[in-house]
């Protein structure tokens, strides 16, 4: 919204806090309810869209019923862009594990996948999505390559284990915008970003950074590039107000906790609106 889109909301779950914390309480959102506040749409003529995002989901039924609302919105408008941020899980001191029932697999790989333009996992949900583990950066492209063969025009690796040539305190993101030319040539462009580690545990990031992708892809839809060095180093500012913020906030010598690690949205706002550009993107 800050960059300028009227967004619709649909909570998926309605938590009482995020589940990085040690208790939360709450209601999760199911197909039929999805189905009858996008009805509700419906009946208003309001259902044309120009962007769908998706993030976290625990049930199966309702990212099947996710699936078939996109379809029906892009009968609506065929340059409805789908951005889906496969949220299942992530790696911990090199184990990955997930955080999603383990029955969403297959619905994101074979219904959810081939529906979305652009997509966001992180490495961990990479090698889920395909079968295939990564090891080195080579193997990231090759699972690019899987991952648009699945239907994605734009995939986004936001964070990956690998060695990052700035060395240890690196984290690489990698990227992939595959075009198909009126000739019917395809272009692919390929971009790695390493970003300074920051030495917390912080939720939503993923989300932040989806959302911040979406529109700094739309802005420049031909420069994955100059979108992911916007939205990363937007990243960057936030991660690093909030580090700061906490770090104060629990006083000397001790660490951060959930609460104290929120994300620093609000007070990040101008750096969310036009990010000075801190962190530059290498063409692959």
């Amino acid at each position: 919204q800050v960059l300028g889109f009227e967004v619709d909301t649909v909570n998926s779950v309605q938590f009482s806090n995020h589940t990085g914390y040690a208790h939360w309480k709450g209601q999760v959102l199911n197909s039929d309810e999805l189905h009858e506040l996008y009805e509700g749409l419906k009946l208003n003529k309001v259902n044309r869209y120009d962007y769908v995002l998706t993030g976290y989901t625990r049930d199966t039924s309702f990212l099947a019923m996710v699936v078939d609302i996109v379809q029906e919105l892009k009968q609506q408008n065929s340059n409805l862009v789908y951005v889906c941020d496969p949220v299942m899980g992530d790696k911990w001191n090199g184990e990955g594990s997930m955080y999603v029932p383990k029955d969403l697999l297959p619905v994101y790989r074979d219904k959810v996948v081939p529906v979305a333009d652009i997509i966001t996992p992180n490495q961990f949900e990479a090698e889920l999505l395909t079968g295939r583990k990564i090891y080195t950066e080579k193997d990231a492209l090759e699972v690019m390559d899987m991952l648009h063969a699945m239907g994605p025009e734009t995939v986004v690796i936001t964070s990956s284990d690998l060695q990052a040539p700035l060395g240890n305190n690196y984290l690489i993101a990698l990227g992939s915008h595959r075009k198909t030319k009126a000739d019917g040539t395809r272009i692919t462009q390929r971009i790695r970003v390493e970003s300074p580690k920051v030495d917390a545990v912080f939720v939503g990031t993923g989300d932040l950074f989806a959302a911040m992708l979406l529109a700094w892809t739309h802005k420049h839809p031909n420069n994955l590039k100059v979108a992911c060095e916007k939205t990363v180093s937007a990243m960057q500012h936030v991660l690093q107000r909030t580090i700061k913020c906490a770090k104060v906030q629990a006083g000397e010598g001790n660490k951060p906790n959930s609460a104290q690690l929120e994300l620093r949205m609000v007070q990040s706002k101008k750096d969310i609106e036009n990010p000075e550009i801190i962190v530059k993107a290498t063409v692959l």
